[in-house]
């Protein structure tokens, strides 16, 4: 469950609505406070999770996630960072971009708001005299004595530019995690269930070894079904303050996948049996409508909640272009 929690973040970080992100931050709290030990495999997702809704907060400074109110929600962010950091085998370019963005966001927040003494002290808590990075210890004490929070620097190193870095590593992170943790956990359900590892196979044996994503959207759609009852029993023996609708809402987005694919497949059948099919007045509407509530780039959540006459995403693409 908290697998799927976790999820759900990486896919709603930065997306609107932003307020499925916040019930999915609920989630993800609840499920982490209820765990008196978090087990060794699951300690990475655990501090992304944090990040991920320290970031969205970060320019709340009304917003505490520390008993210490001094520490803003991006400085409560950066100890996160600092604890993922340490899990990574072999630290990229990436890592050391997101560091600097967050310890230069942190100061560039305060003094947005005003809180010039606040950000001298948060500087001094960010580098310490064994600080490597003098340099930019120096350039942003320079900037805090000028009181101008639309300095070069700032304006350069934004906000905006951090929460892209931010959703770069994501999109790492799932690659490396998200179809193994789907994939183990959906195993533990069968054999929980009594039905055995062989039961998960049976679903997936007709797929061709090759066609790796016709393999990972039938075991999205093995583990969604036996998941589904599991997350709603949850939230019901924790009294959580979240609405079902969302879970089923979010089960039935991976359950989409299925049907998806079987959409696609026979779209493309018919597309190379007859002449290109014109668009109608009535598909452009249900393009402009899914873009709006799904944002540009969701073409398989467009496809899956829109009414198209076979439709693939890529058609949706091309057609939006098009508009």
């Amino acid at each position: 469950m908290l697998e799927f929690a976790c999820c759900c973040l990486c896919r709603h970080f930065g997306a609107a609505p932003a307020a499925e992100f916040r019930r999915w931050s609920a989630v993800a709290q609840a499920l982490i406070k209820g765990c008196s030990k978090i087990p060794t495999h699951q300690k990475k997702m655990v501090h992304l999770c944090q990040l991920l809704i320290r970031i969205v907060k970060g320019r709340n400074l009304d917003c505490y996630f520390e008993d210490d109110q001094r520490i803003s929600p991006l400085e409560s962010a950066l100890s996160f960072w600092t604890l993922l950091e340490r899990e990574e085998l072999k630290l990229e370019k990436l890592h050391e971009d997101i560091r600097r963005l967050i310890q230069i966001q942190i100061v560039a927040v305060y003094m947005e708001n005003g809180y010039f003494k606040e950000a001298a002290e948060v500087l001094e808590r960010l580098f310490t005299d064994s600080e490597s990075d003098k340099s930019l210890r120096m350039k942003l004490a320079t900037i805090i004595k000028s009181k101008d929070p639309y300095v070069p620097l700032l304006q350069s190193f934004s906000y905006d530019l951090l929460t892209s870095k931010i959703k770069s590593y994501i999109e790492l992170f799932r690659k490396q995690n998200e179809t193994n943790f789907l994939i183990q956990a959906a195993t533990k359900q069968v054999e929980s269930k009594g039905l055995g590892a062989t039961a998960l196979q049976n679903k997936t044996m007709n797929v061709s070894e090759n066609d790796e994503n016709s393999l990972e959207t039938k075991q999205r759609f093995v583990f969604s079904i036996m998941l589904l009852k599991d997350v709603l029993g949850h939230m019901q023996n924790c009294c959580l303050n979240v609405d079902s609708s969302l879970v089923w809402m979010s089960i039935n987005c991976l359950l989409g996948l299925n049907s998806l694919q079987n959409r696609q497949q026979h779209g493309d059948t018919l597309a190379c049996g007859r002449r290109r099919q014109k668009w109608t007045y009535k598909e452009d509407l249900e393009l402009k409508s899914g873009v709006r509530e799904f944002g540009v780039g969701n073409w398989a959540k467009i496809l899956v909640h829109g009414d198209f006459n076979n439709r693939t995403s890529v058609m949706l693409k091309d057609r939006w272009r098009t508009l």
